[in-house]
């Protein structure tokens, strides 16, 4: 069943069996709850299907068409070709193995921003030390903490070899412009890499569209179980050493650094979430979520500013063109730990306090303490009445 035709929270909402709880879930940056079709296809596989890939019996050659299935679909969620994707474990991963990968002349420059999640991060810094590269960072001014163009180009040089930087980072929610970023760091001849896993629940990806060479987002923040997917395209491939066994094929990105392939189980349940968001024709769905999550954002965005006790992190518009629902903020006198604590024993909603990994742009750049901030990170299945309820907690545990 795809999610078609005009939005319906309480049809979305009752694909997914976790809301059917007494839990409010509002940390669905940290990974969403998972489609009730998928779950049962899970176990559906591991029941049926589980053997190992490659067999030409019956059960083998049902279990090999379902993990190609999953290959495919993935490809076609992000308009990418099959021999250009890979899915493992987690992101981190993924660009661990990407990193380990690549080769660029001993001498050579990468720049790396700081507002990202360390995902983005340590991969790149353990290959500069590897290949002996120059790091240089990338900072943007406060409050909004926009990555541009005019931020950028002072830092590229006819050395500039690989460029990284979020799409949304997990803290501040704001959209970066990942194309003209793009057609900025190929102006030197770079490599261009982006974290989408802020971005790939709420938005449509299409990465021949954004211009990258490399793209990542993580299927258990996209309604999905925990893998997640590397996008390459073939020329950025060119860059990259083979890490597999000597003995097997090399064309693929999956054949270069996806060790002994993805999950079977997972893989095989990815068609199902791509129906869900609009299997061939992702479009319509993903603007629905986009004018969903709008009202949700304003609702929240209104009240927090209306305080001026409070700082909202990031941008503090509700448009869906330049943020998503994915909103951190703090509170002057009040540790962001003990608010959401006092949160948590007041009600059901579920919301998270900390620095989530992106440590140097909670440390560096918004120079806070160690509980860093309070976020409430929201998607298409949360209703304006669960927004409308945090509102009144917060309220009531606020000075």
């Amino acid at each position: 069943m795809t999610m078609s035709g005009p939005f319906s929270i309480a049809t979305a909402r009752d694909r997914f069996p976790a809301l059917r709880q007494d839990q409010v879930f509002m940390d669905n940056a940290g990974g969403s709850q998972v489609l009730g079709n998928v779950i049962d296809s899970v176990s559906y596989y591991l029941s049926h299907n589980n053997v190992q890939l490659g067999a030409t019996y019956r059960v083998g050659q049902i279990s090999n068409a379902s993990y190609e299935n999953g290959y495919k679909a993935a490809a076609v969620y992000v308009n990418a070709d099959v021999s250009e994707i890979v899915l493992g474990g987690s992101t981190t991963q993924n660009f661990m193995n990407l990193a380990s990968s690549l080769q660029f002349p001993a001498g050579s420059e990468i720049i790396l921003s700081k507002i990202e999640h360390e995902t983005n991060v340590k991969p790149w810094v353990y290959m500069a030390r590897k290949l002996g590269l120059e790091i240089k960072w990338w900072v943007s001014e406060k409050p909004e903490l926009k990555l541009t163009p005019e931020n950028l180009k002072p830092l590229l040089s006819e050395k500039t070899k690989f460029v990284a930087c979020t799409h949304v980072s997990n803290i501040l929610g704001t959209i970066q412009d990942v194309k003209t970023l793009a057609d900025t760091v190929h102006s030197v001849g770079a490599l261009f890499c982006v974290d989408g896993v802020s971005f790939a629940p709420h938005r449509q990806i299409d990465v021949k569209a954004f211009g990258v060479d490399f793209y990542a987002f993580s299927w258990y923040k996209v309604y999905g179980p925990h893998i997640a997917l590397l996008y390459a395209s073939q020329e950025a491939q060119k860059h990259m050493q083979s890490l597999a066994h000597y003995f097997n094929p090399t064309a693929t990105l999956a054949d270069k650094i996806g060790f002994a392939a993805s999950n079977y189980e997972i893989t095989q349940s990815i068609p199902l979430i791509v129906e869900y968001l609009g299997g061939s024709n992702p479009r319509p769905v993903f603007a629905a979520i986009a004018e969903h999550e709008a009202k949700l954002q304003k609702i929240l965005l209104d009240f927090l500013t209306s305080r001026p006790d409070i700082t909202v992190h990031g941008s503090t518009s509700s448009n869906p063109d330049t943020r998503v629902p994915t909103i951190s903020f703090t509170v002057e006198g009040v540790n962001s730990k003990e608010l959401v604590e006092k949160v948590d024993n007041e009600s059901n909603f579920g919301m998270r306090w900390g620095h989530f990994y992106s440590k140097r742009l909670c440390d560096e750049v918004l120079g806070l303490g160690p509980e860093a901030v309070a976020r409430v990170s929201l998607v298409h299945y949360n209703s304006e009445e669960e927004v409308k309820g945090l509102i009144e907690v917060l309220k009531k545990v606020l000075p």
